[in-house]
């Protein structure tokens, strides 16, 4: 038997000169990364058109990870599964939870996460984590196109890992909804006052 599955991807990429300010980003001690080209293999090409394809069979079906449940945002981190090795777009997107976020609760990390989610989304902004996070004057902890090593070992690696991947995959609502924009509650930058603010969430607020 088969099936009919019609597939299109648009892949719009804008840039905006909007700043953010980073919280509590600090360097760590262990592995670097930084800024590289997105290859094929990041950012794959989709067929526009009428694909025909066999159904696989029960045997040939891929085992797909159960998601958890979970009743509370703290209980859903603690029950994810975190691979010691990232994706390089997910690498980019928990760096940016560890860096700019770590000391912030839970629902404040997942914000942040939130944020590179809706800008890789947008027409405004690149369209791969790593593109967003790696644009210049936009996140004070990248600095020379490079990230701070991180403690790769440490628990906060860890729940970052856990709450990008959660942020990556919808599993819980982040308070930022919509946000493409936030910044430490301590500074007020002239582009907040023509932004709609969506959350305060400890020492951020979020904009859209």
């Amino acid at each position: 038997m088969t099936g009919f599955v019609a597939l299109a991807a648009t892949v719009a990429t804008g840039f905006a000169s909007a700043e953010i300010s980073g919280a509590n980003a600090q360097a760590g001690v262990e592995q670097e990364i930084t800024a590289e080209p997105l290859t094929e293999e990041v950012v794959p090409e989709f067929e526009a058109g009428e694909i025909v394809q066999p159904i696989p069979t029960e045997t040939e079906a891929p085992a797909v990870e159960a998601v958890p449940s979970a009743g509370s945002l703290r209980e859903l981190v603690s029950s994810v599964n975190t691979p010691d090795t990232l994706s390089r777009e997910m690498e980019c997107l928990a760096g940016t939870v560890y860096f700019e976020s770590r000391g912030e609760p839970l629902n404040g990390q997942l914000a942040v996460a939130q944020v590179v989610i809706n800008r890789a989304e947008s027409d405004l902004f690149p369209s791969s984590y790593c593109g967003v996070v790696y644009q210049p004057k936009q996140f004070s902890f990248v600095r020379s196109g490079s990230m701070p090593r991180i403690r790769r070992g440490s628990q906060a690696w860890t729940q970052a890992k856990a709450i990008a991947r959660i942020a990556h995959e919808g599993l819980w609502e982040s308070e930022a909804r919509d946000s493409l924009y936030f910044h430490a509650r301590y500074v007020s930058p002239k582009w907040s006052r023509t932004k709609q603010a969506r959350a305060t969430i400890s020492t951020h607020v979020f904009y859209r």
